[in-house]
């Protein structure tokens, strides 16, 4: 049996990314339900607002779900006593020290995996104790790794290094970017970008509608010295790479930033002054469907794809 469908108890290995205002329990429930594994992402929720979500995917799937915890939350503490008190059996921590907290949660009987997106923090994150990490590389939305490493050299690399399993993100929104991925010794994926256009995604629908709309080059890796982060270009975008370009400091990217930028594009639909966080695929996505049409094109697609390289392999070896 696969590993990670093992070890979170699920029929597909396809894990639903936990997205800053995108991934709700409508989009986490919903994955689930369609055999992957929904999480719900509590970066942009306050611990009562993440308790809620929590309830409702509860009552929406009886299959295993997941929360995201960003560690270097403000409020670590309150999040992590959510988690633990709603009885949360599975959590992807990202963005910190997996050390701090990892023993803490598998105590609580948490199956807990961190996503990283070089082999230094891949080795610490095995070392740490953690079930599975996530390798994230360069193509993917939202926060990202300095370092600037492809999905396609990240994870054999990482696979070298550790011995736990390995999910791999960035730049998967399709059955044969799938199948790279395990070809590449991937025990799964993470896709992030794919499901933000989902039906059921919080996110608001204009930054859906733009998203469907990108084409190849419409994304763009910024604020390096701040928290590299990949962003659709906008007028917010342009005025970072403009203030990168003319040597910003951290402090004053971090100005520009102000407060609530991602919240304001994202969820609220500024499209010009808002931080709207995607991946490269976005500009293979071209539509809004469910979440469920979502996973199970992709499974099948990666199906068709295995069968056509067994097919391939054939005609070489006859």
């Amino acid at each position: 049996m696969n590993p990670i469908c093992k070890l979170f108890n699920i029929k597909y290995p396809i894990i639903q990314a936990g997205m800053v205002w995108c991934s709700g329990w409508r989009l986490a429930s919903a994955v689930s339900n369609a055999g992957g594994l929904g999480i719900i992402g509590a970066g942009s929720m306050y611990p009562d607002v993440l308790r809620a979500h929590i309830q409702k995917c509860k009552l929406a799937t009886q299959l295993p779900f997941g929360v995201n915890i960003p560690l270097l939350y403000p409020n670590i503490q309150e999040i992590i006593d959510v988690v633990v008190e709603e009885k949360v059996k599975i959590v992807f921590s990202s963005a910190g020290n997996p050390a701090t907290w990892t023993s803490f949660l598998k105590e609580k009987g948490i199956t807990v995996v961190h996503v990283i997106a070089n082999t230094k923090f891949a080795i610490k994150a095995q070392d740490a104790g953690v079930d599975a990490i996530v390798a994230e590389g360069f193509e993917a939305g939202g926060h990202n790794g300095r370092e600037e490493t492809t999905t396609m050299c990240l994870i054999p690399m990482i696979k070298g290094v550790v011995k736990i399993p390995v999910i791999a993100a960035g730049g998967i929104g399709s059955g044969k970017a799938m199948l790279a991925a395990f070809a590449l010794g991937a025990d799964a994926v993470q896709i992030g970008s794919a499901f933000a256009v989902a039906e059921e995604s919080s996110a608001h629908q204009a930054f859906k509608h733009k998203i469907v709309e990108a084409t190849e080059g419409d994304t763009k890796l910024a604020m390096k010295k701040l928290v590299p982060v990949r962003l659709l270009k906008n007028e917010f975008a342009n005025a970072i790479a403009n203030a990168e370009a003319e040597g910003a400091s951290r402090n004053e990217l971090a100005a520009l930033l102000g407060h609530a930028r991602a919240k304001l594009g994202m969820f609220e639909g500024d499209m010009e002054k808002g931080e709207l966080e995607i991946g490269q695929v976005s500009a293979m996505l071209n539509e809004i469907k469910p979440a469920r049409a979502i996973l199970e094109e992709i499974w099948q697609e990666f199906k068709v794809e295995i069968a056509r390289l067994t097919q391939v392999q054939n005609e070489f070896d006859s």
